[in-house]
């Protein structure tokens, strides 16, 4: 099929190459030239696991273009996505759908014939009835249809979310639209993945209540951390047994400090603000969205608390930038409130990540970047783990305190436990670990 792809953001530049890889003639198209010419180059604009082979392979093979042009992107295509950024609105934190909106009208003008046209962007309830009216609005031709077909990525994993997925949702109106997309992702059929068929207007809530049911379970399982600290149990051992509930599933019940990211933070408060305006109640999100708000501003406390209260004149050690590991993405990121915070409290800040410093140093300008580990930790007197890099969890704990003027190992992921800290002279600090942080749970059976 001839597909083409407006926008070359993480959903866009995922989507359009794993597409291109399924044997589809696929285009993307973005209005930044600078960045059409450096994906043609092989510089790729995100760091994905595998992406940028993935385009390079399917570029070479002449399955996958990049353009500016959107009149010459779309000739020909049957399904045109639209997978360009909804960040939250200023002010009120709704959904801004205008870059959704400004390319509808665009493609209004540019299309010669009859097309799917798909949301791949995360679009409040009610959008694709809107880019219906806008499509009819400015004289769209006859035979267009709007789908919605969200996605379920996860930054880090995105390449193998895409072609080994949980479910596709897509929304459509009528029989053509659904054969079409039927059809877009027919080389799927082979992994039997399951294809949920919708209602628009039901695709478009799928996505925000899924985000919203994750959310809901990081919050959670940081709440229970709290009452392990205050009672003197091991949150670790308590998301084990209750985990192993098929009902509950052990994925997402990790404590540490707090969810960030391009989705969770946005979704959750555009989902409310969709209640807000349908007038309809959502308390357990909104406490959502609460606690990891705390939860995040709390941790810059956990540190001075550690340090005796006071943090002037004491330097701290931030291991991992970014909001979660295999990904350079700092939008919302833990580590973001707490620098700012330590930094607030009189502290100076070495931190080292292994791919984020090129989008943190305008975020976080008043620290000082460290090449490795080690030489972040030089002279500090506490380090905090952030981000649970797979490089982290092999650290020489013996040589980082060596290097250390303090002693305090503050893990804000669980990575090590008290006694391996101890025994390298460490003093250690965990999320949610009341007793002992040696593991001693023990599944028998």
């Amino acid at each position: 099929m001839r597909l083409a792809m407006i926008g070359t953001g993480y959903v866009g530049l995922v989507s359009g190459a794993c597409f291109a890889d399924f044997g589809h003639d696929v285009t993307c198209i973005d209005k930044d030239e600078a960045k059409i010419a450096s994906i043609r180059e092989g510089r790729m604009p995100i760091w994905e696991p595998g992406l940028e082979s993935l385009v390079k392979a399917n570029a070479e093979r002449g399955r996958l273009k990049f353009t500016t042009d959107l009149t010459d992107g779309i000739a020909g295509a049957e399904a045109i996505f639209i997978a360009v950024g909804t960040p939250a609105r200023r002010g009120d934190g709704h959904a801004d759908l205008s870059y959704v909106f400004a390319a509808v009208r665009e493609l209004a003008h540019a299309l010669k014939g009859p097309a799917v046209i798909v949301t791949k962007s995360t679009v409040p309830v009610g959008t694709g009835d809107r880019i219906a009216e806008i499509l009819a609005e400015e004289g769209a031709p006859a035979g267009i249809t709007v789908a919605s077909n969200p996605e379920f990525l996860r930054e880090g994993a995105a390449i193998r979310d895409f072609k080994i997925p949980d479910r596709i949702v897509i929304g459509a109106e009528d029989d053509r639209t659904r054969e079409i997309m039927r059809e877009v992702y027919r080389p799927l059929f082979l992994n039997q993945a399951p294809i949920l068929f919708t209602s628009r207007r039901t695709a478009e809530l799928t996505k925000y209540a899924a985000n919203a049911f994750l959310a809901t379970k990081i919050s959670f399982i940081n709440e229970i951390a709290n009452l392990c600290e205050a009672v003197g149990a091991d949150v670790q051992e308590v998301a084990r047994g209750i985990g192993l509930d098929n009902r509950i599933g052990a994925k997402f019940l990790h404590a540490g400090p707090g969810y960030g990211g391009s989705c969770f933070p946005k979704d959750t408060v555009a989902l409310l603000k969709t209640a807000e305006d349908a007038g309809v109640e959502q308390r357990i999100v909104s406490t959502v969205v609460r606690v990891n708000d705390d939860r995040k501003a709390a941790m810059a406390d956990r540190v001075a608390n550690a340090l005796g209260g006071d943090l002037k004149g004491k330097k701290v050690a931030v291991l991992g930038l970014t909001f979660k590991p295999n990904t350079d993405d700092m939008r919302e990121a833990p580590s973001i409130p707490l620098i700012e915070r330590l930094v607030e409290m009189g502290a100076t800040v070495s931190a080292f990540d292994p791919v984020g410093r090129e989008q943190a140093e305008p975020l976080l300008p008043a620290i000082d970047y460290a090449t490795d580990a080690l030489s972040a930790a030089e002279g500090a007197d506490a380090l905090v783990i952030v981000t649970e890099w797979d490089e982290f969890r092999a650290l020489d704990l013996v040589k980082l305190a060596t290097a250390m003027r303090g002693r305090v190992l503050m893990d804000l992921r669980n990575i090590y436990d008290g006694a391996e800290a101890a025994r390298a002279g460490l003093q250690y600090y965990g999320i949610g670990r009341g007793t002992s942080s040696s593991a001693r749970t023990r599944l028998e059976g």
